[in-house]
């Protein structure tokens, strides 16, 4: 696998923004994305990127993934955040799922979209040929457009988790037909409204085995280098890029703003404030500096993939910090648009309104908490053997 950019899907992507960005009010008020921003994104392939090239997909490397995910929140906070959830998703689901899988999901062509929750929040009773799955998940991110949900659960044989030689239960992912789900729903947010990330449950569904997979997983049934990585890094590369692209935006936004603004009793625009200024060229150049950082990582961890061997538990832990440093850089450069922008960044409609909503929102994400930074500085400071985290 190439380590080049693909510059087509780049273009692809920029071509539906305007669409992905007119579609973002309807998206908040429907709750999930619009039927015409779903198939925008399909016909630019932003799910096929993910996807081996076995079943059809563009197998795209990580700088790729990157750029096209900053540029979709860039137009969308919640487009994007989808474009992170549902494209690895069907990635994994391409990569990692038995045959008889594959064959079903992807052998007659047809684009499909996956969403859900990895966690394992479920159980799966072992039975013959599969599982019996009955779980309960919150956030499942984009299985409101999604045609299969999958469902984190711990696997059961005769009532009892299977302990692995890493002293951890067995976990896995199951790919379930988005009509043996039920949706709560529970998707009252104050951000990332329009994803679609309801919560869902299911009562004794039959799975088989086929149909799921380690979520741990290295061990890719189709595709490069990349996929024997496991989920880990491409998770992680979305995280940052999802918060990379809402921070460009804000930030261009209050640019434009300023040359024009002047606040109440002010005597002259935002542009011409030194205090503006200085906080201006500092949330510029930090969140530059991030995206400089995760692009940097990226390109180490696409090596090593193609080496052949797996990240030490130090690239991890650099790897896991950086889609925590780049969150926090866009977070700030969000509030400092917010500050900066006055009364016309509380009104509803907004755009540095809906990405202050929208960042606010996704840095609750577990994924992104400051225990990645913690457990990253023990393994640096030679503190920790290990991390299931990292």
């Amino acid at each position: 696998m190439s380590n080049d950019r693909n510059p087509a899907a780049l273009e692809r992507v920029r071509a539906i923004a305007g669409l992905v960005e007119a579609g973002a009010e309807q998206a908040e008020a429907e709750r999930t994305l619009p039927e015409k921003t779903v198939a925008a994104m399909k016909e630019a392939g932003v799910f096929r990127l993910f996807q081996p090239r076995e079943v059809g997909g563009e197998e795209a490397d990580f700088t790729t993934q990157i750029l096209v995910a900053e540029e979709l929140s860039r137009a969308d906070g919640s487009t994007g955040w989808n474009s992170i959830a549902n494209g690895p998703s069907g990635g994994f689901a391409a990569a990692y799922l038995g045959d008889e899988a594959i064959e079903q999901l992807f052998g007659d062509g047809k684009e499909r979209c996956f969403g859900g929750q990895f966690a394992p929040n479920g159980q799966g009773e072992a039975v013959d040929g599969g599982f019996r799955v009955t779980g309960n998940w919150h956030f499942g991110s984009g299985i409101g457009h999604s045609e299969f949900v999958m469902g984190g659960f711990m696997p059961l044989f005769d009532g009892q988790p299977k302990i692995l030689e890493t002293g951890l239960p067995d976990m896995r992912v199951a790919c379930i037909p988005r009509e043996e789900i039920t949706i709560t729903d529970g998707w009252n947010v104050m951000g990332l409204c329009g994803t679609g990330s309801y919560d869902y449950e299911c009562q004794d569904v039959f799975v088989r085995e086929a149909f799921t997979y380690p979520l741990f997983t290295k061990d890719a049934q189709r595709g490069g280098a990349m996929y024997r990585l496991g989920i880990m890094p491409t998770v992680c590369a979305g995280h940052a890029a999802w918060a990379l692209g809402v921070g460009r935006r804000a930030l261009d936004e209050v640019n434009a703003l300023a040359r024009g603004h002047t606040r109440m009793g002010m005597d002259a625009t935002l542009a011409n404030r030194p205090t503006f200024q200085k906080d201006y060229i500092r949330a510029e150049n930090r969140l530059r500096a991030a995206r400089l950082l995760v692009l940097d990582i990226y390109a180490e961890v696409l090596e090593v993939a193609e080496s052949g061997r797996d990240l030490t538990l130090e690239e991890r832990a650099r790897m896991r910090s950086a889609a925590t440093y780049a969150t926090e850089a866009a977070k700030d450069a969000v509030d400092f648009a917010h500050l900066g922008a006055g009364t016309a960044a509380v009104r509803n409609g907004n755009v540095i309104e809906r990405c202050f909503r929208d960042m606010h929102t996704g840095t609750q994400h577990a994924f992104i908490n400051e225990d990645t930074y913690l457990q990253s500085s023990e393994v640096l400071l030679g503190q920790r053997e290990d991390s299931v985290l990292l």
